[in-house]
């Protein structure tokens, strides 16, 4: 697999134009809820050095609230377990998809405004994002679906567990070897 490289990820995250956190850790732990809670906390930098999204950088919210606009990350053994009941695996081949759909209007394609004619713009944008976890990555999200290969351009990122202190929220986690990936999409209204 070929490296992204900085600078076509930094191209690549603006497929995201509304409220998506976007952060990428060194794995850490062998517990790898603990890297997505090293995350949340802001405490994780980019092994790579390279961008990451947050909407919420210097608001008055992060101020009062360091984790905001998440909720309190697993710390224990027990709020592991808890967060795990959260996510879905789900496969490689549905993760563009979702990393689109995050993108969206509503998190719904459908909703997306004149999408066919920027989907595939969009698709390009979530494989290059993609393209920095390897295979072997594992990919977990916070939607509900019914298949084991779940379509979110049908189905939408619907049924959430939620994450974050906002109304609803999506998202995606990715696992390899090395690196902790979060992308979190939110209606902050």
């Amino acid at each position: 697999m070929t490296d992204t490289g900085a600078e076509a990820w930094a191209e690549a995250l603006l497929l995201f134009e509304r409220f998506t956190f976007v952060a990428v850790s060194r794995r850490e732990h062998e517990e790898w809820w603990y890297d997505v809670a090293s995350i949340m906390r802001g405490e994780a930098q980019d092994p790579r050095g390279w961008q990451s999204l947050d909407p919420h950088e210097g608001q008055d919210e992060r101020w009062e609230d360091p984790i905001f606009p998440f909720m309190p990350p697993p710390a224990t053994e027990t709020d592991v377990e808890l967060w795990r009941k959260r996510v879905k695996e789900i496969p490689r081949t549905s993760v563009e998809r979702l990393l689109v759909t995050l993108a969206s209007a509503w998190l719904d394609v459908t909703r997306e405004w004149e999408f066919s004619r920027r989907r595939p713009e969009m698709e390009r944008r979530a494989r290059v994002l993609l393209s920095r976890f390897p295979p072997g990555t594992r990919f977990f999200a916070n939607t509900g679906w019914e298949s084991e290969n779940p379509d979110f351009y049908v189905c939408g990122a619907t049924g959430v567990n939620p994450f974050t202190q906002y109304n609803a929220d999506a998202g995606l986690i990715a696992v390899s070897d090395t690196e902790v990936g979060l992308v979190w999409s939110f209606d902050a209204t």
